[in-house]
């Protein structure tokens, strides 16, 4: 992960997101963290809109925490191919689409890894 003055600070926010969430959404929100910087060496962590923005060329996705889930929206989600049924959340939009986690539920993490390096590749082409 790239890490500048700025991405220090967001990293920071999100550190603190997570610690002050207290309960599952932090773990969760940990979790695909990890995930996300484990899948692109080369992203950059922001804090945009008050929740982590993770990008690398462009938003690959942002990190929304709500009472009952845990929310990954990803900026061109709509362009992205998603074999292993990941999305569902925002399906009828036309740009972006996005993973709810809930309380319990497994991640797939092979299949969001591939979905956060076709993200990076859809950036890094345009």
């Amino acid at each position: 992960m790239q890490k500048s003055p700025s991405t220090s600070t967001a990293s920071a926010l999100i550190d603190a997101r997570i610690a002050q969430l207290g309960d599952w959404r932090g773990e969760v929100l940990a979790r695909l963290r990890a995930v996300i910087t484990s899948a692109d060496p080369g992203v950059t962590e922001e804090w945009k809109w008050d929740v982590p923005v993770w990008s690398h060329s462009g938003i690959i996705c942002t990190g929304e925490t709500y009472k009952k889930a845990v929310k990954l929206t990803f900026a061109k989600g709509a362009s992205l191919k998603d074999p292993s049924g990941l999305f569902n959340s925002s399906l009828e939009g036309k740009v972006r689409r996005a993973i709810d986690v809930h309380e319990g539920d497994a991640v797939n993490e092979k299949a969001l890894k591939a979905l956060i390096q076709s993200a990076v590749a859809l950036n890094t082409s345009s």
